[in-house]
């Protein structure tokens, strides 16, 4: 089976993109991915892609974890000793 081309895969990402971030026009998309690439005349399409998929990435990043799980974090380890104390008393050990 032949692969995609990178116009293709292109296309398919900045859809997934917007299904992810339907708030984010294609502009803002587009103008934070290639934040810093200077002229793009020359780019070439597999260069798009990676921007693209780099980009996507970090998105990925910046939104994991969401608010509510660090909070939920926090709250954990704020009550960590009884945590610990509740599994010590299930006959759970520390060693």
């Amino acid at each position: 089976m032949r692969k995609a081309s990178y116009f293709s895969q292109t296309i398919s990402l900045l859809q997934e993109l917007h299904k992810q971030h339907p708030t984010y026009s294609i502009g803002q998309h587009l103008s934070t991915a290639f934040d810093g690439y200077g002229d793009m005349w020359g780019i070439t399409d597999k260069e798009f892609l990676f921007a693209l998929q780099k980009y996507q990435m970090n998105m990925e990043l910046d939104n994991f974890p969401n608010k509510e799980e660090i909070d939920k974090i926090i709250k954990d380890a704020m009550d960590l000793d009884n945590i610990l104390n509740e599994n010590l008393d299930d006959g759970e050990s520390d060693e």
